[in-house]
């Protein structure tokens, strides 16, 4: 039992530095958008498709919701709750090794998008894929939606029905 435990913490602490690290990519990059890009002309990465251009964006996704901050911080922090008590009730089993992965992602894209927030009022966004006019995003976006899209795939595809039914009892704590 002794060893199960310590099993546990250390791959809980893998998950932990795997969301620092991802948050200090997303900060390292926002940083370097702040400095590069902040009051210039958009960089030209691939003309008429991609773009480096600075963007403050005081919404959520696709700037809906501008200047809700508090709403933001609030429903931040339950879904890093949220996603905590998940990730700490999943089984620590090879099988949900990548659903716990996932949950890491989320919680970085969160948080990245959350320190922004906090401290700028705003977050700073960067990327624009010129050739479809997709809104201006960041690396947390990049976090969170590929982990969204990835979860969709692993619940309809890689898990069993046993599997989901298993991870909802862990949920429920039962």
């Amino acid at each position: 039992m002794k060893q199960q435990s310590k099993t546990i913490q250390k791959k809980a602490f893998i998950g932990i530095l795997c969301s620092v690290i991802l948050i200090f990519l997303d900060q390292f990059t926002k940083y370097l958008a702040v400095q590069h890009l902040k009051d210039q002309m958009p960089v030209v990465l691939w003309k008429n498709v991609l773009e480096l251009s600075y963007l403050e964006n005081r919404g959520a996704a696709f700037g809906i919701f501008q200047g809700k901050r508090v709403i933001f911080l609030i429903i931040t922090i339950i879904i890093l709750l949220f996603l905590a008590y998940c990730f700490w009730r999943i089984p620590y089993t090879r099988k949900y090794a990548t659903l716990r992965g996932v949950l890491v992602l989320i919680a970085a894209g969160a948080v990245g998008n959350f320190i922004d927030r906090m401290y700028n009022g705003y977050v700073v966004d960067f990327f624009y894929f010129k050739v479809i006019n997709f809104p201006i995003f960041n690396v947390a976006d990049i976090y969170v939606t590929c982990s969204a899209i990835f979860l969709a795939v692993l619940l309809i595809f890689c898990y069993k029905e046993e599997d989901l039914n298993q991870l909802l009892k862990s949920l429920k704590g039962k």
